[in-house]
C-alpha cells in the first residue's frame, strides 16, 4: 500500500511538472492584430487596456506567429512593423510566407500575380522573393527567428505548377529547396519551417516526407523544424493519442524538432459539431485543457524535440469563429476582455 502510494505520488508529480512545462515556442498568431486595432478594437486585461501583444507576453506567450501574402493586406511592411511590436514585447517571430495574393491552405496555393508559370523561373522566383523579404527584415532590425516556406502544404504550392496531386512531389520539393536556400542566404540562424495541416493523421505526414525528400532537391538537411496544425473540429480522428503517435514517429525518423503551428478549441460550440476529443469541455476552461494536453502530449515526445503550441488568432473579434463551425474560439470575449483561458502557458 505504501509503495503504491509513492508510485502514485511519483505519477502526480511528473504530470504537474509536464503540465507546468513552458515549451520555447508556445506563442500565437496575431496576424490580424493591426488591422483589428485600425477598426477601433482594443483589448483589456485585469481591467486594464493594453496592447495585445503585451497581454500575450504577460501571460506566458513567446512566439509570434505572423503571415505574409505577396499582395493585399498582410503585406511584408504590415509584417514588420507587426513583428518590431512582438519583439519589443520580448517574443520570438516567426514569419509565415503563404506565396500566394491571398489565404493558402490545403485548397488553395495560387501562384501570385505576375509571378511566372514555369518551374524553372518559379524556382528563381521564390529564392530571390525570400532572400529579399529576409533582408528586408534584417535592414529594418527585425531579425526572423523562424520562416515557414509554405502554409498548410499537404498538395505542394504554387499551384498548378507545384501541386502535388498533379504534378507529383519533386516540383514541390525543388520550390522548397529554392525557398530554403533564399532563407539562408539572407540570414543563416533563421531556422527554417515546414508546415502541414493534419499533424494528427500519421500515414499521411509519414507518406508526404517520404514523397517531398528528393536528392537534388529538398533534403532533411534543410528542414530545421516540422510544424503541424492540429484542429479538433475538422475530423474526429484528431485526437491526442493519434497527435502523439504521429508526431513521436516522423521524429524518430528523422530527429526534427517538432511544433504544433496552428490549434483553437472553442468557447462556444452548436452541439452538431463533433469534436476529437467530447470529454473536453465546450468553454474557456476547456480551451485550457486542450492546449495544456497537446503540450503534454510534446513534453513526452523523445528527446526534447516537441517544441511548442501556436494557437491561431486569439483575438479576432469580428471573426471569432476563425474559420470553424463553433461560434467562438477565441480568448477575448466580444469587447475585447480576456478570458480566464489566456493562462494557457
Amino acid at each position: 500500500m505504501f509503495r503504491l502510494g509513492l508510485f502514485a505520488l511519483s505519477a502526480l508529480l511528473a504530470a504537474c511538472q509536464a503540465v507546468a512545462l513552458s515549451l520555447p515556442l508556445n506563442g500565437a498568431d496575431i496576424s490580424s492584430l493591426p488591422l483589428l486595432e485600425s477598426q477601433g478594437i482594443s483589448y483589456t486585461d485585469n481591467g486594464q487596456k493594453k496592447p495585445f501583444e503585451t497581454i500575450l507576453t504577460q501571460h506566458g506567450f513567446k512566439l509570434a506567429r505572423i503571415r505574409v501574402w505577396t499582395a493585399g493586406t498582410y503585406t511584408q511592411s504590415y509584417a514588420i512593423s507587426l513583428a518590431k511590436r512582438a519583439k519589443a514585447a520580448g517574443m520570438k517571430v516567426l514569419i509565415d510566407l503563404h506565396y500566394s495574393d491571398t489565404w493558402a491552405d490545403p485548397g488553395h496555393q495560387a501562384i501570385p500575380s505576375g509571378w511566372p508559370t514555369t518551374l524553372s523561373a518559379l524556382n528563381t522566383q521564390i529564392f530571390t522573393y525570400t532572400t529579399n523579404l529576409v533582408s528586408a527584415f534584417n535592414s529594418a532590425g527585425v531579425t526572423i527567428d523562424y520562416i515557414q516556406v509554405g502554409n498548410e502544404i499537404n498538395d505542394g504550392l504554387l499551384w498548378p505548377v507545384g501541386q502535388i496531386s498533379v504534378s507529383g512531389a519533386h516540383a514541390t520539393s525543388e520550390l522548397l529547396h529554392s525557398a530554403v536556400s533564399g532563407v539562408r542566404a539572407a540570414s543563416p540562424t533563421t531556422k527554417t519551417v515546414i508546415h502541414i495541416a493534419n499533424g494528427w493523421d500519421e500515414s499521411s505526414v509519414q507518406s508526404w516526407y517520404s514523397e517531398v525528400f528528393v536528392p537534388g532537391a529538398l533534403a532533411p538537411a534543410d528542414v530545421d523544424v516540422m510544424g503541424f496544425s492540429f484542429y479538433p473540429f475538422y475530423g474526429t480522428g484528431a485526437t491526442l493519442d493519434a497527435l502523439k503517435s504521429s508526431m513521436q514517429n516522423i521524429i524518430s525518423k528523422y530527429s526534427k524538432d517538432i511544433f504544433v503551428a496552428e490549434t483553437d478549441w472553442p468557447e462556444a460550440c452548436p452541439s452538431s459539431v463533433a469534436l476529437s476529443e467530447p470529454s473536453i469541455p465546450v468553454s474557456a476552461a476547456g480551451q485550457t485543457t486542450w492546449v495544456k494536453d497537446i503540450e503534454n502530449v510534446l513534453a513526452s515526445l523523445s528527446n526534447g524535440h516537441g517544441l511548442g503550441v501556436v494557437y491561431w488568432e486569439p483575438g479576432w473579434i469580428g471573426n471569432a469563429n476563425l474559420g470553424s463551425s463553433c461560434s467562438d474560439t477565441l480568448l477575448v470575449d466580444s469587447t475585447g476582455k480576456t478570458r480566464t483561458s489566456i493562462n494557457l502557458f
